[in-house]
């Protein structure tokens, strides 16, 4: 409705940006070039975040500007069953047969690893997303699954993403020969109060109108509500222009924003 109210070209809000056109906010150059540093180190890495923060889309960006030819990127986007659902989906992943038993598997997936980096001169990167939901046991055989050469040599990149639960469960006595091998830690945050007025106005830009739609209070009234997590920050943004189209208002106030607040909390 708000779309030809305000004159927009497309839904500023959407989820399948491609990567080019994301924001690019201070915290996510900085993770992306955590990223590319555990890329070269081919260790473990850990990105924790809040629900909503961004963290995932800036792995995904990262993930879709490597090159072919040189990485291969598996993901898992979630995995709350036993070690042998996790070595399944990876060996779906890599395109391997699924073996009966474990200990098979665990030699597939490794098998194929070394093939990629000895053979294709790839470089394998496994992402498991969702990672505060992994059991204990599917952790520590994470941390086995890179081992390679008796501990000597990194063939298979880690990536555990996941919310900052995940950061305290690492920190325990019982994970320590995980928490040790990672190389790259890093807690995702998101926009920061100047950063606001530039996300949305990018996304709008991107929408088809230069107008500054959203008042300063609104702004302020939009972070407030929010923290600057974007998922938040879109969501309440859609239904605040939905307000001002209402009444047909030229800009959205912190009224709109308040009115707009029920739809998100």
């Amino acid at each position: 409705m708000y779309r030809k109210h305000f004159g927009l070209t497309r839904h500023p809000f959407a989820k399948d940006l491609v990567p080019e056109d994301l924001f690019v906010s201070a915290a996510s150059k900085e993770l992306e070039t955590r990223l590319h540093h555990l890329l070269d180190l081919r260790g473990i890495g850990l990105v924790t975040g809040e629900v909503g923060s961004g963290k995932t889309t800036v792995c995904r960006k990262v993930a879709t500007s490597l090159h072919s030819g040189l990485f291969r990127v598996f993901y898992v986007p979630l995995s709350t069953g036993n070690v042998m659902d996790l070595y399944k989906t990876i060996a779906w992943e890599l395109g391997l047969p699924t073996e009966r038993s474990r200990a098979a598997l665990y030699r597939a997936i490794r098998g194929e690893v070394t093939r990629l980096n000895l053979e294709a001169k790839i470089r394998p990167i496994l992402v498991v997303d969702e990672a505060q939901h992994l059991r204990s046991d599917v952790l520590e055989d994470l941390r086995l699954l890179t081992n390679y050469e008796m501990d000597s040599q990194n063939r298979l990149c880690l990536l555990l993403v996941g919310q900052g639960e995940l950061r305290r469960r690492l920190s325990m006595a019982v994970h320590e020969a995980l928490s040790q091998r990672i190389v790259v830690r890093h807690h995702f945050v998101g926009l920061d109060r100047t950063e606001l007025p530039l996300y949305l106005a990018h996304l709008l830009r991107l929408a088809g109108t230069e107008l500054p739609l959203f008042e300063p209070a609104a702004l302020e009234a939009v972070f407030q509500a929010t923290s600057g997590l974007p998922r938040k920050v879109n969501l309440l943004a859609h239904h605040a222009l939905l307000a001002a189209a209402v009444v047909k208002a030229k800009t959205v106030t912190a009224e709109h924003v308040q009115i707009a607040m029920p739809e998100v909390t």
